[in-house]
């Protein structure tokens, strides 16, 4: 052959770390903290919800394009109720086979060869790979490490906007860093992407996940966001039913339409008799959500503490279900090295932060856990990370 076979766009992305860690969790028998994914189900009146559209023939064939009405009316019900945003559920609602197919369909439909998009790094893998498969040129603004949290410098940003910028590419709360920005930050986000007349993609699948007071503010509520923001949001993180693949975006008809026909020749369809269960978790009660924060927040604070007594240096998420260490306390730089060696020395799996960093440099000492599982598992893992001390 003349050339490989691969795209050369797609040159660069090998194997994911996450197929990679939990081969070797498998391989070892270490507790997998690595890939974020609950090891429990969600709500059972929820995965009822699904068994009775399944027996009762709803969505076994193809479902709308667009996704079925009762999804889109709860999507733009639970966004209008939760954050005062009002959404046509027919022109303005795109439900997807989950968040990343959203990520995927949003940047082919708005990027083109030679676009810019700005991405916070460190960021979500598919990111990357979607820019590349769009043509475009990622531009990544770093967050970094502070009093124990990251924070984003909204100078670099500003920095980073060039003639070339199409879109920033935004996520809070952010994995895998668990940041949340605050309203401040937001708000000079949107007077930034105003200002320079840019398009916004904001992944928001983390939103029922933040913690100790933390807020989350969709950027599409703020001034002058409303009709150049794609909000992208999904069940699996919420609902802990992540196999089921059902995302969706929430964006003006125009954007919606640009999105829905990159979409239609991806997946056209998915996950029929998922959404109408969807559309049913999306209407559980308050009380649902707070409970889900506050089993996950007890659980950050169990694996936290471990990892600070196995001697890493913890950067305390405000979100999301990760926590990201320093390993550098322990004597060690190299976070592929170390997360390599880590199931032999302790039986525990972890990712290195490096692989979600264009500046590989920036991301070599930091290491992410999951904290989404039972609480035994955490406590055995935290058993097991003592042997590091």
């Amino acid at each position: 052959m003349t050339r490989p076979p691969l795209n050369r766009r797609l040159a660069e992305f090998g194997t994911t770390i996450f197929a990679e860690m939990s081969a070797l969790a498998a391989r070892t028998g270490a507790i997998n903290l690595g890939q974020g994914f609950p090891d429990t189900d969600g709500p059972e009146e929820i995965r009822e919800a699904a068994v009775r559209a399944l027996r009762e023939g709803r969505g076994n064939q193809y479902p709308p394009g667009p996704g079925v009405p009762e999804l889109r009316t709860a999507i733009t019900d639970h966004q209008r109720e939760r954050y005062g945003l009002e959404y046509d559920p027919d022109t303005e609602v795109l439900v997807t086979a989950g968040a990343t197919e959203a990520i995927a369909a949003a940047l082919l439909a708005l990027v083109e060869p030679g676009d810019e998009v700005i991405a916070l790094e460190p960021y979500y893998d598919s990111y990357a790979a979607c820019v590349a498969m769009a043509g475009g040129t990622r531009v990544p603004v770093t967050l970094r490490p502070h009093e124990g949290s990251y924070v984003l410098d909204l100078d670099e940003l500003r920095a980073a906007v060039t003639d070339r910028t199409r879109l920033i590419l935004l996520n809070t709360p952010h994995n895998p860093t668990g940041t949340v920005l605050t309203r401040a930050e937001l708000t000079a986000i949107a007077e930034l992407a105003v200002e320079r007349d840019l398009l916004v993609v904001t992944d928001e699948v983390y939103e029922h996940l933040v913690f100790d007071g933390a807020e989350h503010v969709p950027l599409a509520s703020l001034p002058g966001m409303r009709e150049r923001t794609v909000t992208i949001s999904s069940a699996g993180k919420t609902f802990s039913f992540t196999g089921w693949k059902v995302g969706w975006i929430t964006a003006s008809p125009e954007l919606t339409s640009a999105v829905r026909a990159a979409k239609q020749f991806l997946t056209y369809v998915s996950a029929g008799p998922f959404q109408y269960a969807v559309a049913e978790a999306l209407r559980l009660p308050a009380s649902y959500f707070d409970g889900l924060r506050a089993d996950l927040a007890a659980k950050r604070d169990l694996l936290s503490a471990g990892l600070a007594q196995a001697g890493f240096e913890v950067y305390r998420p405000s979100g999301t279900y990760f926590v990201t260490t320093d390993i550098r306390p322990l004597g060690a730089t190299d976070g592929f090295a170390f997360c390599r060696s880590l199931p032999e020395r302790a039986g525990v799996v972890a990712i290195p932060n490096a692989v979600f960093y264009d500046h590989r440099d920036a991301g070599a000492p930091f290491v992410r856990f999951a904290f989404c599982k039972r609480t035994e598992v955490l406590e055995d893992a935290v058993s097991r990370l003592k042997r590091l001390a």
